[in-house]
């Protein structure tokens, strides 16, 4: 990807990123509140005070801190929301969307405005609650336009990730979560550097960290909110690897 490429990535917080490319803008897994549940979001600004005006929507997975729908009502109401196959099924709660509802396989195409977006797996719980049939995957998605722009969403690190994408310009990566622990399903810093030279990323940005934390633990474990995003472009550049840390609410073209 080059400068004049067209091609801006605003990292809104968590893993919400405005991927805006060829005058198209997608808006990945939007938390635009305060408050998810127990989470609060404690650092960056108000997404809604410069509000979101996307032309589509891309959720992962049905977790409630990618798949939330105060968010997803602050949308303005003709945008199509991609989401995996299975997920309406799994969550009564997305049904009020109505026919805006794109369902996605990994390995399927979809058009949306001047880009493509392609499913891709993901190696993570896609259920809504912890316990139940698993009715919908996770995915991650590749947004090919003047550039292609690799949104893992949440996954682990695996060795298929190489054929699912084999090469992009960038990579969005989770390398933490919102909480003192990182369960399964997840990649911390070390392993989002391996999953950047997988999929041989020109630069590689850091999401899923730093955002959102349970309400009261504030002194728990600080390093796991602050730390992963440093760590990870620290652990990219030793690998020769270009990658770019942002605050909440900054832009990388």
């Amino acid at each position: 990807m080059t400068e004049n490429a067209g091609v801006r990535i605003r990292w809104r917080g968590h893993a919400t990123v405005e991927i805006t490319d060829s005058g198209t803008t997608i808006l990945t897994d939007p938390v635009l509140t305060a408050r998810v549940a127990h989470l609060r979001r404690r650092r960056g600004p108000d997404p809604m005070a410069d509000p979101v005006r996307p032309d589509a929507v891309l959720l992962s997975h049905l977790h409630a801190d990618h798949t939330h729908l105060p968010s997803l009502a602050l949308i303005e109401a003709d945008v199509p929301i991609v989401v995996p196959r299975g997920a309406v099924d799994a969550f009564a709660g997305l049904r009020v969307f109505g026919d805006r509802l794109i369902e996605v396989s990994a390995g399927q195409d979809v058009r949306l405005g001047s880009v493509t977006v392609r499913a891709v797996p993901a190696v993570h719980d896609g259920r809504r609650w912890r316990r139940g049939p698993q009715r919908a995957q996770a995915l991650g998605y590749v947004v090919d336009g003047a550039a292609s722009t690799y949104f893992a969403g949440d996954t682990a690190l695996d060795p298929a990730m190489a054929e699912w994408v084999p090469r992009c310009d960038v990579a969005l990566l989770p390398v933490g979560g919102w909480g003192p622990n990182l369960g399964p399903g997840h990649m911390d810093p070390e392993s989002a550097a391996a999953a950047a030279r997988s999929v041989a990323a020109d630069v590689s940005i850091p999401i899923h960290f730093g955002t959102l934390w349970p309400i009261g633990m504030d002194a728990v474990r600080p390093r796991r909110f602050h730390g992963p995003g440093g760590e990870f472009v620290r652990r990219a550049d030793a690998a020769g690897l270009r990658a770019v840390e942002l605050a909440p609410g900054e832009a990388f073209r």
